[in-house]
């Protein structure tokens, strides 16, 4: 890679060129990396449902032509000024979110929420000078999340990338850099379960299913899924999930009938929906005393929480996180030591791959609800 550090590189990107259009294959340049930035070679990619979710253009400003893309893993291949962390060879996971390590979140022990590189949908060109790193015939083409991933290069900056132990598989360990983390961490993190406990796992997508994995490292002894779609039952079977409750199928509230099956209440829930209703009904379906709920899904912007305050008096806790109250440079790699020593499971998460050329197959299986991650392989 020596020959190619300090200059632009020419490689194949997917550029998003118009909201809900398939990606288009191009050849992009690639600027080196500015002070605080790494160049990255991606080799694995994965697609979140987030990435769907703004290439839709739904309920945010559009920003277009873009490259989307933040679950990925891949190697350094240069940095730029002031970066001492890392190096040209290391294997990384770029994370949507960062970890500057000197403002007062990074030095909180309670906080991951950094001030510098929290999470900005907005932005679409990098912090240090304004400008975007990937341009096509000298126009630029907008960053999405500080990631970019769906490109066989990128630029991010330094605080947003966590350096793995490179006997982690790329293109299984790609999935920490958003869904899977999310949903482990908010359950062993934030809504912390002793073993023996009863959760409530409110939603069976890709998130609450990573929620369910970290009650099962946990050693909850009950596990109850709530999801409207009764099909996802027999695949969190494989994620711990040990009942199913359809709201569907009663007719009163589901909080009341998790009340009824649990002795008054589950003892920790955790909501991966991002529905209002979902929400209400988690927090009211813990117990009183010692009860714990964590929402996770993000609400419509003119969503209000409404529940009576007694449920407050009574010592039930709501709480809320975001990635999973993991900081990315400090947590991560622990997750993915972890994950060598088998004491998370990844593997399951992954249903289908592609080959970075069929990238809009992935946006197929997501879209038909056929997948939890893809797989996309930057080189064939």
């Amino acid at each position: 890679m020596s020959g190619i550090t300090g200059q632009v590189i020419r490689c194949k990107a997917a550029v998003a060129w118009e909201a809900g259009k398939p990606l288009v294959m191009e050849e992009v340049e690639v600027a080196p990396p500015q002070k605080d930035e790494v160049r990255i070679k991606i080799l694995f990619t994965s697609l979140c449902h987030t990435d769907v979710y703004f290439w839709e253009a739904k309920g945010q400003t559009p920003l277009f032509p873009r490259i989307f893309g933040h679950e990925a893993g891949g190697i350094v291949e240069s940095v730029g000024e002031g970066v001492t962390e890392l190096m040209p060879g290391d294997h990384v996971l770029p994370i949507f979110t960062g970890e500057c390590k000197q403002c007062r979140h990074c030095k909180s022990k309670e906080s991951n929420m950094c001030e510098l590189l929290r999470i900005n949908t907005d932005r679409g060109v990098m912090l240090s000078d304004g400008q975007t790193r990937f341009t096509i015939n000298g126009k630029p083409i907008y960053h999405f999340l500080g990631t970019s991933t769906f490109s066989e290069y990128t630029v991010v900056h330094a605080g947003c990338v966590a350096k793995i132990n490179p006997a982690a598989p790329l293109d299984k360990v790609c999935v920490l850099s958003c869904g899977f983390s999310t949903g482990f961490g908010a359950t062993v993190n934030v809504a912390k379960p002793e073993k023996g406990s009863t959760v409530a796992i409110f939603g069976l997508g890709a998130v609450g299913l990573a929620a369910a994995e970290g009650a099962r490292v946990a050693g909850a002894s009950r596990i109850i899924g709530v999801d409207l779609n009764p099909n996802r039952f027999e695949t969190a079977k494989k994620f711990g999930v040990t009942e199913f409750i359809n709201p569907k199928d009663h007719d009163k509230p589901v909080q009341q009938v998790i009340i009824e099956a649990t002795d008054g209440g589950v003892d920790r829930s955790v909501e991966c929906t991002g529905s209002i209703s979902a929400m209400i009904s988690a927090f009211e379906s813990v117990h009183d005393g010692w009860g714990v709920c964590v929402l996770v899904g993000v609400p419509n912007k003119d969503d209000a929480f409404k529940t009576h305050p007694v449920n407050f008096l009574n010592e039930r806790t709501l709480k809320g996180t975001f990635y999973g109250n993991f900081k990315p440079r400090s947590d991560i790699p622990k997750v993915v030591e972890m994950y060598l020593k088998k004491e998370v499971e990844l593997d399951k998460f992954i249903t289908h791959e592609v080959d970075f050329a069929d990238i809009n197959k992935a946006f197929d299986y997501m879209l038909q609800g056929e997948s939890l991650r893809c797989i996309i392989r930057m080189q064939s």
